[in-house]
């Protein structure tokens, strides 16, 4: 089968980042080393997998931006998602998706997205990069409930995020998220 599309000058890397850690921005960062363009989409995510949210879309976008910022990571857009991870794509001309991938439970979630993001838009591809054996242990769930028993997160998030999660569970015992 002869390949029209051609190269992947666009990605995305979406999530709900809630908060962004250390891991997503190695996702993020390695992202920019496959296509010229990223693009990390920051999703509405009314409920993902029963997790409450513990911060606004608005404040997640800005987050995000920061600690992209703060690290350094290439030409980098951020923009707010709500909706299909597919219509978005089209939306703004992206080709490809870029997920990290840390355990097994992650591949079976991932490829069961994967296969349903192909039926609904074959030239979309799906690209997964094996998480960083340093950041393979976090995630946002994880580092939620930290900040919240006032545990330190500085390994696990930049320090614009830390210092934002320390400010959202000062307020005493907000108890396990």
């Amino acid at each position: 089968m002869p390949d029209e599309a051609g190269p992947i000058d666009h990605v995305v890397v979406p999530g709900t980042f809630d908060p962004v850690t250390y891991g997503h921005l190695d996702v993020i960062r390695r992202a920019t080393r496959i296509a010229p363009e990223v693009t990390v989409a920051v999703a509405v995510s009314r409920d993902k997998r029963g997790s409450a949210r513990a911060f606004t879309l608005d404040e997640r976008v800005a987050m995000v931006r920061e600690a992209v910022g703060e690290l350094g990571i290439g030409d980098v857009r951020v923009m707010a998602m709500d909706g299909l991870l597919v219509d978005f794509c089209r939306r703004i001309g992206a080709g490809a998706v870029v997920k990290g991938l840390r355990a097994t439970t992650d591949f079976e979630y991932e490829l069961a997205q994967a296969d349903l993001n192909v039926r609904m838009s074959p030239d979309l591809e799906s690209i997964y990069v094996m998480s960083n054996p340093e950041y393979g242990y976090v995630s946002s769930s994880i580092v939620r409930e930290i900040a919240a028993l006032g545990g330190d997160v500085s390994l696990l998030v930049p320090p614009c995020v830390e210092r934002r999660l320390k400010r959202r569970f000062s307020g005493g015992d907000v108890g396990i998220l």
